[in-house]
């Protein structure tokens, strides 16, 4: 069974990925100046793989053990890869704040899929009001640069919004299908790994040229993505989606864009901390404590004396 909420550990562990994947909005506007972006996360993709796959065969992890598997991991790389294809494209044609608002949507799609697909997943009136609450603060950060409705942006928006519900599809569909089948180190492999040829073979479609230079800035910047975010940063993503309820995890995904508005903004290019970034700050904070909570009620019903502390999967 699941644990129905998560505790001190795994809450930790989110707000820790939710610092680095702040950090990587900095670093990919960095690397973004000199290398295409959809050329930037293939070469992503492609470096994290190959750390990944060395990994996998210095612990003895099998690459492919099933053609079944082989099939669900091409599945997840083509939905990885298209997500943001279609995040980079659409931010081409609108705005990156409601860019960000609408990709950030994903936790809808994910609680809303758990709810009808996924066994022990289920949404509830704490878990609702504390995605709305949550959410109302990223929209909060971003609404002074959201714009007015136009035809003009709609394909943009369009575009941020199907990346939203392919992220959350990408979960909901490894909880599904992979989970029970594989290692957490095999499903992130399978979802880097298909989705190189995806990204590269869009990059050389639509990007030209796909280097214009290369300081030490890029480098730093693409280090950072390839080893930090790629590697490091999704094998303690992969290994809790393995473990917790993916509608717990992902509503955490919230506070991605606050701390990266933080960090890009205020540490590394010494802005104010301003009402705003608070707000939002306490907002997906509270989200994520409603999120999180059950009543005394429903957590002897879910996890009964003789139940254990087993929070992972059986």
């Amino acid at each position: 069974m699941y644990r129905a909420q998560l505790h001190l550990k795994p809450i930790a562990i989110l707000l820790l990925l939710a610092l680095i994947w702040g950090a990587n909005m900095a670093f990919i506007k960095f690397a973004a100046r000199e290398v295409a972006p959809l050329f930037m996360v293939g070469v992503r993709s492609t470096v994290a793989s190959v750390v990944v796959f060395f990994w996998m065969k210095a612990r003895g992890v099998p690459i492919f053990p099933s053609w079944t598997v082989v099939g669900h991991g091409f599945a997840v790389g083509v939905l990885f890869a298209v997500e943001f294809a279609l995040i980079y494209l659409g931010l081409q044609r609108t705005l990156a704040s409601r860019t960000y608002i609408l990709v950030y949507t994903a936790p809808f799609f994910v609680a809303l899929g758990a709810h009808f697909f996924l066994q022990g997943d289920r949404l509830n009136a704490w878990k609702t009001i504390g995605l709305i609450v949550a959410f109302s603060g990223v929209t909060l950060l971003f609404t002074r640069g959201f714009g007015s409705f136009s035809v003009r942006t709609l394909p943009g928006d369009l575009m941020a919004l199907v990346a939203g519900a392919l992220w959350g599809a990408t979960t909901l569909y490894i909880k599904r299908f992979l989970v029970h089948r594989t290692v957490p180190l095999q499903t992130m492999f399978y979802q880097l790994f298909f989705s190189i040829p995806v990204l590269l073979g869009l990059s050389l479609l639509v990007e030209a040229p796909v280097i214009s230079g290369f300081s030490l800035l890029t480098a730093v910047s693409l280090f950072y993505q390839c080893i930090v975010v790629a590697s490091a940063s999704f094998i303690l993503w992969f290994e809790l989606i393995h473990r917790y309820p993916v509608s717990l995890l992902h509503a955490f995904t919230f506070f991605v864009p606050v701390f990266g508005v933080f960090l890009s903004g205020v540490l590394m290019l010494g802005e104010a901390i301003t009402v705003r970034l608070v707000t939002a700050l306490c907002l997906v904070s509270a989200g994520m404590i409603l999120v999180n909570y059950r009543p005394a009620a429903a957590k002897q019903a879910f996890d009964p004396p003789a139940a254990g502390s087993g929070s992972v999967q059986k």
